[in-house]
């Protein structure tokens, strides 16, 4: 059902399902940031309008209805971005604010106003810039000094963040892999990743799932799925059925 919609209604669905299942784990939460952060600005603008549309709520209400504080304040101010789309980058900018992002992640106040500020506004060209600049000053990436602040949904959401700014196809081969690990298999997650990247990084993802796992994406989905189900994923993957 997910292919037949429009992108932005499908991503509006999403979205509303995400906030209103009583559980918000991190699962349901990165749902929130795929289309805030691993889409493009006129994406996010259609979704949020297809969202008033389908929901008589906008997609802000919801968040502060439905999400608590700190994460609520980090998914507002990314879903209200309207980030500039071409490739512009001052590298003082990035030096600058990876100063300030570095500052901020030491003190462990990862809903830091300017820190928040930069990750929502600025374009996504710049912001790997300065992620770049953050390793080279710091020594570490700027996710792995995120996820040593600690273990809660607060460190998750902003590690996805990072990743589907600066690398959405490592994003998704993670909720690939974390979909089809283990026993039994999370379907919606699954499902999501495949028709929701499908014409526009799946190869990428790819790639991206046989560096990290060492193992064919193919092999993982048909390996964990089976029937009409699985020849539907594997057409989306471009694989012949």
């Amino acid at each position: 059902m997910l292919w037949t919609y429009d992108p932005s209604e499908r991503d509006a669905r999403l979205a509303n399902e995400a906030l209103k299942s009583k559980r918000k784990s991190i699962t349901q939460l990165q749902i929130i940031v795929e289309i805030a952060c691993a889409t493009s600005p006129h994406h996010l603008v259609a979704v949020r309008k297809a969202y008033c549309s389908l929901f008589d709520s906008s997609l802000e209400e919801d968040i502060i209805s439905n999400v608590s504080l700190p994460v609520q304040k980090i998914l507002v101010s990314l879903v209200s971005s309207y980030r500039y789309d071409k490739e512009v980058v001052d590298s003082n900018i990035a030096t600058l604010e990876a100063a300030k992002l570095h500052e901020a992640i030491e003190a462990k106040k990862l809903d830091d106003d300017e820190l928040v500020c930069v990750l929502s506004t600025r374009n996504v060209f710049q912001l790997r810039e300065t992620f770049k600049c953050y390793k080279d000053n710091y020594g570490k990436s700027i996710d792995q000094d995120i996820l040593a602040c600690g273990k809660g949904n607060l460190e998750s959401i902003m590690k996805v963040v990072i990743w589907c700014i600066d690398s959405p196809e490592k994003h998704f081969a993670e909720v690939i892999r974390a979909a089809i690990v283990g026993l039994g298999t999370d379907e919606e997650s699954l499902t999501r990743a495949i028709v929701t990247r499908a014409e526009i990084d799946m190869m990428k993802i790819r790639g991206e799932y046989y560096n990290a796992n060492k193992s064919s994406l193919d092999n993982a989905v048909t390996g964990d799925t089976s029937g009409d189900y699985k020849d539907f994923l594997m057409t989306l993957l471009g694989a012949n059925v």
